[in-house]
């Protein structure tokens, strides 16, 4: 896969559609080698191709940097969990697993509750779905859970007055991701997993047709 023809809206619609249930890499792997990119064109490759394979290892590395910043400040901790769980629900399989995982324990306690968690049933047209496929939480549209938390998320950082705080957070954060993404050189295991990543998505669209 050339990652230099990989266009931004592309890794955004990858990282949305990806699992990301697959545990972390290990430390040993994600500091194992840094070098200098010798041009624009290998770092622009580069740091796209580790942020998709150490996508994980990132998204810990923000939550912790996230949560130092706020251990004197419990409402800003419950607002930055609130924050990450609406970035969560953005991506596909997360939505999927964590409504599934909902309506399976509800469904213990009241099954007559749990059948109205289902998704609504989408029509199929010649073997394919007559549109894309919308992602429902616990019954409801994707983008009502994403505005609730977003929106208790904000009172709660306005509340507890870490909003200047979280910037700082999150633009720490957010710069070690990039100098990492940067310098760390791609591995072939990253090269070899990411082509059968890709096999599957092509096969996945294939089976769906």
């Amino acid at each position: 896969m050339d990652w230099g023809n990989v266009t931004a809206e592309d890794l955004i619609d990858a990282l949305r559609e990806v699992d990301w249930s697959s545990p972390p890499r290990p430390l040993s792997e994600f500091f194992s080698r840094f070098t200098i990119p010798r041009s624009y064109v290998k770092w622009n490759s580069r740091i796209k191709c580790n942020l998709y394979y150490y996508r994980s290892n990132y998204f810990i590395l923000i939550v912790l940097i996230l949560g130092l910043g706020f251990l004197r400040r419990p409402l800003a901790i419950l607002a930055a969990i609130l924050t990450a769980l609406s970035i969560a629900f953005l991506n596909d399989s997360f939505a999927s697993t964590f409504s599934e995982k909902v309506t399976r324990t509800v469904r213990q306690f009241s099954p007559h509750l749990a059948a109205k968690m289902r998704p609504p049933f989408t029509p199929v047209i010649r073997g394919r779905p007559s549109a894309k496929r919308a992602i429902y939480i616990c019954g409801r549209p994707r983008w009502v859970f994403v505005f609730i938390f977003s929106s208790v998320s904000f009172i709660l950082w306005y509340v507890s007055c870490g909003l200047l705080t979280v910037l700082w957070a999150l633009a720490i954060a957010l710069l070690a991701t990039v100098l990492h993404a940067s310098f760390r050189t791609p591995n072939l295991k990253a090269r070899l997993n990411t082509f059968r990543e890709e096999f599957r998505a092509v096969w996945r669209n294939y089976s769906e047709l």
